[in-house]
């Protein structure tokens, strides 16, 4: 998941190394819509998959404010993985009329009406919410981090 993500940002802000309407800029753009497709489709699997299996406990266990800020993170963290690809879809939906495949002239169309304006405001909160989500992933970095080299616990090897 965290490749994906990170393939994703990586495809959407290379986007402005090639020209405007050039099939190169076109492919990376559509790649980052089907890579968000894919993180979608994901978060639903491992969802199902945290429900069926339980990770274990970190061991020594989270208190207080650290087992709430841990808590917190880990929904943020879940809620982006839907709907920033949610928003991302909508957006192009409602924006094309229909989802572009990538390499083909083939399109997936949408099931209700072009609606330029509401595109345009999903867009603006795809983009914040990418905004926001790099210091949410930032600081789920440092604090992977912190439990790893100065708390010492299970906290990385349960995320692996």
């Amino acid at each position: 998941m965290a490749a994906l993500i990170v393939l994703a940002y990586a495809l959407i802000l290379s986007r402005s190394q090639f020209a405007k309407g050039t099939d190169l800029r076109t492919f990376v753009v559509q790649s980052h819509f089907w890579v968000g497709i894919v993180v979608l489709i994901m978060a639903f699997f491992r969802v199902a998959e945290r429900h069926r299996h339980t990770p274990p406990g970190i061991t020594p266990p989270l208190e207080g404010i650290l087992r709430l800020a841990a808590t917190l993170s880990h929904y943020a963290l879940y809620a982006f993985l839907f709907a920033q690809p949610l928003l991302g879809l909508f957006t192009v939906l409602l924006e094309r009329g229909a989802l572009p495949v990538p390499l083909t002239s083939l399109t997936i169309p949408a099931p209700f009406d072009i609606s330029k304006d509401t595109a345009e405001t999903l867009e603006h909160f795809h983009v914040l919410l990418g905004t926001i989500f790099y210091y949410v992933i930032g600081l789920h970095v440092v604090a992977a981090v912190w439990h790893h080299f100065v708390r010492k616990d299970n906290t990385v090897r349960r995320m692996v």
